[in-house]
C-alpha cells in the first residue's frame, strides 16, 4: 500500500541531517532537467506573473534555477517544511527502519520532479503542479508530465509491501496529476473534519494539511499495509466515524471545546 502526498512550499536547507541515510536520486531526472531549462530561461519578473509571488521570491526562484548545477540537495522528506511534514514529524519520530519503510511506501508528487520517493535529493525550488508553464509538451504541468506520474505510481503500487491499494493524502491540485483510469488501482481518499463542541464537522484546511502528514507517518512506523487498518489512526486527537465514512473515504473527526 502507498501513500501520496503534496509538496511544501516552505523548504528547509539549514536544519542539521536527522538520518545518515544515503539519499537517493530522483528517477524522473531528464523531464526535470527540461524544466529547469524552462524557468532559467525567464526573467524574474516573468516568474513574477507565471507564479504570482512577490518580486522578492520571485528573484529568489530566478536565482535558484540559474544556479541549479551549484545548489546544496537534500532528501525530500527533510527538506520539505510545510504543515503536512509537521504532522509527520519524520526527523522526531523516524529512525533509520522508518526511513527504510517510507522509501517503499510514501511518494511525493511534485511539479519538478514529478514522484519523489522520501529519501530522494532535491534542490531547493518552487514550482507548484497548477503552474500554467507552457513547454514542448503542452499548456501547463499537468500535460507536461501526461501520464508520467500514474505510470510511476501504478509501478510503485505494485511493488509496496501489502494491499495494491494507493492512499491519496495529497491535495486536490497535485492528485490531479494522477490518472485514476490509467492507474488502474483502488484509490482510498481519508478526510479529516474538525468540529467545536457539538457543531458539525467541517474540512479545515490546515488542519487538514497536518493530519494527511500525521497519517503518513503513522503508516510508516505502525506497518500499515491493508486499507482495513486505516481506521485505526488516532493521531492529532481524531477519531474513525463510521457513519461519516465510505468505503474509499474514511473519515476522520477531531472535537475542540466549544
Amino acid at each position: 500500500m502507498l501513500a501520496v502526498l503534496s509538496p511544501a512550499k516552505s523548504l528547509d536547507f539549514d536544519s542539521p541531517p536527522a538520518t545518515s541515510k544515503e539519499a537517493t536520486r530522483p528517477r524522473m531526472p531528464g523531464r526535470t532537467a527540461e524544466l529547469v531549462g524552462v524557468m532559467a530561461g525567464k526573467t524574474p519578473d516573468e516568474i513574477r506573473r507565471l507564479m504570482r509571488v512577490s518580486p522578492a521570491l520571485a528573484r529568489l526562484n530566478a536565482d535558484r534555477y540559474a544556479g541549479w548545477d551549484d545548489a546544496e540537495a537534500r532528501p525530500a522528506i527533510l527538506a520539505f517544511d510545510g504543515d503536512v511534514y509537521r504532522g509527520m514529524d519524520a526527523p522526531a519520530t523516524f529512525d533509520t527502519r522508518d526511513y527504510t519503510r517510507a522509501q517503499k511506501t510514501v511518494r511525493i508528487l511534485s511539479g519538478l520532479y514529478g514522484v519523489l520517493r522520501p529519501m530522494d535529493a532535491i534542490r531547493p525550488y518552487r514550482l507548484e503542479m497548477g503552474t500554467a508553464l507552457a513547454t514542448g509538451r503542452g499548456d501547463d504541468l499537468y500535460a507536461f508530465w501526461g501520464d508520467a506520474i500514474t505510470d510511476a505510481l501504478r509501478a510503485d503500487v505494485d511493488e509496496s509491501p501489502g494491499a495494491d491499494v494507493l492512499v491519496n493524502l495529497a491535495s486536490r491540485e497535485y492528485f490531479a496529476a494522477v490518472r485514476p483510469d490509467v492507474l488502474g488501482r483502488r484509490v482510498v481518499a481519508p478526510v479529516f473534519l474538525d468540529a467545536k463542541g457539538d457543531g458539525e464537522p467541517r474540512i479545515v484546511a490546515f488542519h487538514a494539511k497536518r493530519a494527511r502528514g500525521a497519517m503518513a507517518g503513522w503508516m510508516v512506523r505502525e506497518r500499515v499495509d491493508r486499507p482495513s487498518h486505516l481506521p485505526g489512526f488516532d493521531g492529532l486527537g481524531y477519531a474513525h466515524d463510521p457513519e461519516r465514512s465510505a468505503p474509499d473515504a474514511p473519515a476522520f473527526v477531531r472535537r475542540h471545546p466549544g
